[in-house]
């Protein structure tokens, strides 16, 4: 009988074996260490994220990065103009430190952590930031880097002089052969290939790599296909590991059978003790209905992305906090600063307004109020218990990588029920 246990991940030069289960790298400490080093601990591989890394830094390790950025430019508070606001970066590769290195440390068990760095945190000067970024994170120990939200096509170049740039694994995510070829090209300058491709498809959380016009059209298994034959043709040997929509142990077994390296699986972690949401965004999600899951174009990025409908982030009236975090910034501006002051504008005290075109991501995300999802959110209710008081039982994360390994026949096995409080 199929199941992922059946099969193994195996990296390029790399006589190691894996489980081949990915937990993605949900941002902003979503993915948390402990959730990461739960699938280290089991043999798989377990991400977290660069994500706005000095709030995550201050609130794991009482650091002040957040608040000395905010006090530094004050006096860009009340101004549209954010292009004085840059980042330090002694604080980026600190921060960096603090949170890649303590999660290495604290690492056991056969698996890997991996942290995922996207491309698009423009930080007001893209290329200085992401160099620190990618470099400070090898500098720290990560395992692997996943390149995410863009087509990283300098990325190779900006490490390739770092010690160890051919120990750590480095994949990218991309939805289409399209994306893909382009990277591979500049990669090759750099005498390096990727050691694995994450393809996401249509129905992954958070940012999509289609246009809002027509994601729907597109299917994962189909774009799986075709980079796995466009590989072929290239005669490279690279894993290639599906990502979106994967909801059961069955559904990731039929793509290790038909080729993959492994799968890449968020949604049902978001629910785990370990993951980083609240407890309140994580009983959201349970309730969640597949109506109430929508892909809209609020984030300042540029991409598309799905959330529940009824986000806080949506329609908020969140003030413009880039002097604290500002991690959208680019050339001195966001499209949320612009559609804030474009309301601000309309309105008729210019005090009482909402901002339905774009979201402030950064402070949203940093208060888990915006709510991104997979698609297949609206089943988590299956995977659980429902409590006397209408809650629903948070799992593990263990139980969950376990029931991915090691069911069949699309069956979810439901974790002991938790007894009654007295």
């Amino acid at each position: 009988m199929n199941k992922v246990d059946n099969f193994r991940l195996q990296f390029p030069n790399d006589n190691k074996e894996y489980v081949p289960i990915m937990i993605g790298g949900m941002g902003v400490d979503i993915s948390t260490s402990e959730l990461a080093l739960t699938a280290a601990n089991l043999g798989g591989i377990g991400h977290i994220s660069d994500a706005l890394i000095t709030d995550v830094s201050d609130r794991k390790f009482d650091t002040t990065f957040v608040s000395d950025k905010r006090k530094q430019f004050k006096g860009s508070l009340n101004s549209p103009d954010k292009s004085l606001i840059q980042f330090n970066m002694i604080d980026i590769r600190q921060a960096t430190k603090n949170h890649i290195g303590k999660t290495m440390e604290a690492k056991k068990g056969s698996g890997l952590v991996f942290v995922n760095c996207m491309e698009k945190l423009t930080m007001n000067n893209t290329r200085d930031t992401l160099k620190e970024r990618l470099n400070s994170a090898l500098d720290a120990g990560i395992d692997g880097i996943t390149l995410s939200a863009g087509l990283h096509l300098n990325s190779m170049a900006m490490m390739q002089d770092n010690k160890r740039f051919h120990d750590a694994k480095i994949g990218i995510i991309v939805s289409s052969v399209r994306a893909l070829r382009p990277f591979l090209q500049r990669a090759k300058r750099s005498n390096r290939v990727p050691d694995y491709i994450v393809v996401e498809g249509p129905l992954a959380g958070g940012h999509l790599g289609f246009a809002l016009e027509n994601w729907h059209e597109y299917s994962l298994p189909i774009i799986f296909s075709e980079v796995l034959n466009f590989l072929k043709e290239q005669n490279l040997n690279i894993p290639v590991i599906p990502a979106g929509g994967i909801f059961t142990g069955t559904d990731a077994a039929n793509y290790l059978a038909d080729g993959a390296g492994a799968v890449q699986v968020a949604t049902r972690f978001t629910i785990t003790e370990e993951c980083g949401l609240t407890n309140k965004a994580k009983q959201e999600y349970y309730r969640a209905e597949e109506d109430d899951v929508e892909v809209n174009t609020t984030s300042p990025t540029g991409y598309p992305m799905r959330m529940l409908r009824y986000s806080p982030s949506i329609g908020g009236k969140m003030k413009p906090n880039c002097e604290s975090l500002g991690y959208l910034l680019e050339n001195g501006t966001c499209s949320y600063v612009e559609a804030y002051e474009r309301a601000k504008a309309a309105s008729v005290d210019g005090k009482t307004f909402e901002v339905f075109e774009k979201t402030c991501l950064c402070t949203h995300m940093q208060l888990y109020q915006c709510y991104t999802c997979g698609h297949y959110v609206y089943r988590l209710k299956d995977t659980t218990n429902r409590l006397d008081d209408g809650s629903y039982q948070i799992l593990s994360a263990e139980h969950v990588f376990k029931d991915y390994q090691f069911s069949t026949e699309n069956k979810i096995s439901k974790p002991a029920l938790i007894a009654k409080a007295s």
